[in-house]
């Protein structure tokens, strides 16, 4: 009964190194006469082979991640490859580089760059958020009339713009600042005729005309208050911010006051029709005169702390017919 068992075993071992000899020349023809790769599929359509996908993939993602030109922000790929592990005739060679292209001319590229506006309209274009600074703070520098109203964004778009130079964005965007007509330090007597009556409402009516924010700052008295500064409750609201800033035109009108007008300090008045005039005192400077029409965000005055007033801010004031309205109703 051994005896049998000990021959089965042999048996068995030699036919064990038979299927293994076998199978090392079955896989030692295979090896020679194929390879293993990967079919490469993109959109539905075989484009070639890589004998490395992981090689292939990680170059796509970073040319979707950063693009080839100056200014990509990203590419996007609407197309990415599928991968088919298959053994390839050695004489069939990879194309990598082909297939790479192919996956570049689907896909769309998207700039980044820089816009500075004014008054929300685009007026120069730069390539880095650091030139775009820049210019912004060249600008203030030189106290250009327009500063308050610049801005930067950052944009994303599939054609690239012409971009300037610093100096070039700054020659084109600055504008001379207006000299004053009336300071706090001059003498001068007050011009054209204002209402300067406590009579206020808190109601809210319809004025027919849209307001802009004077100046950017923090409201610091708010309409209708009492004060122990005051006689009488507040006729407008307060908004503090730093002496000499900006202060623009509500809304387009003519100036109807310019000059000095008791607790009010330096004022100017603007009448917008229909009985609308809005206010705006305690100024370090005047730049406008009466008579004289100016537009919606034109430059008028800067912020002072004239008159009855506790520190640099502007003291603005809507009246319709007279009456003091909350300007909160219709601004900030």
């Amino acid at each position: 009964m051994l005896k049998k068992v000990l021959v089965h075993t042999r048996k068995s071992i030699k036919l064990m190194i038979l299927l293994a000899i076998a199978t090392f020349l079955v896989i030692g023809i295979v090896s020679y006469f194929f390879k293993p790769t990967y079919r490469v599929i993109l959109a539905g359509e075989q484009v070639g082979y890589t004998s490395n996908k992981a090689e292939l993939q990680t170059k796509i993602s970073e040319y979707m991640e950063n693009g080839d030109g100056k200014n990509i922000a990203f590419v996007q790929v609407d197309e990415l490859p599928e991968y088919q592990l298959c053994l390839l005739k050695r004489g069939i060679v990879t194309n990598d580089e082909e297939i790479f292209e192919k996956v570049k001319t689907s896909g769309t590229a998207y700039y980044r760059y820089y816009a500075i506006s004014q008054n929300q309209e685009e007026k120069a274009y730069v390539s880095n958020f650091s030139e775009a600074e820049s210019v912004v703070n060249t600008l203030k520098e030189k106290n250009s009339a327009n500063i308050e109203t610049l801005a930067i964004s950052e944009k994303y778009e599939t054609e690239n713009k012409e971009f300037v130079t610093v100096e070039a964005a700054v020659s084109a965007l600055y504008q001379e600042p207006v000299k004053a007509v009336v300071t706090s330090t001059q003498k001068s007597s007050s011009s054209g005729t204002v209402n300067t009556a406590s009579t206020i409402s808190r109601t809210k009516v319809d004025i027919g005309i849209s307001l802009i924010r004077p100046v950017s700052g923090i409201i610091t008295s708010r309409f209708s208050e009492s004060s122990r500064i005051r006689s009488s409750r507040h006729t407008g609201l307060d908004i503090a911010t730093s002496a000499g800033t900006p202060i623009k035109a509500a809304a387009g009108g003519t100036v109807t006051f310019a000059g000095k007008k008791g607790s009010y300090g330096n004022m100017v008045v603007i009448t917008h029709g229909n009985g609308v005039q809005t206010y705006y005192c305690h100024c370090k400077s005047l730049y406008v005169k009466v008579g004289q029409t100016v537009a919606q965000g034109a430059t008028i005055a800067a912020v002072g702390s004239t008159g009855n007033s506790t520190g640099p801010h502007l003291h603005l004031e809507v009246r319709v017919n007279g009456v003091a309205y909350n300007p909160q109703n219709y601004v900030y």
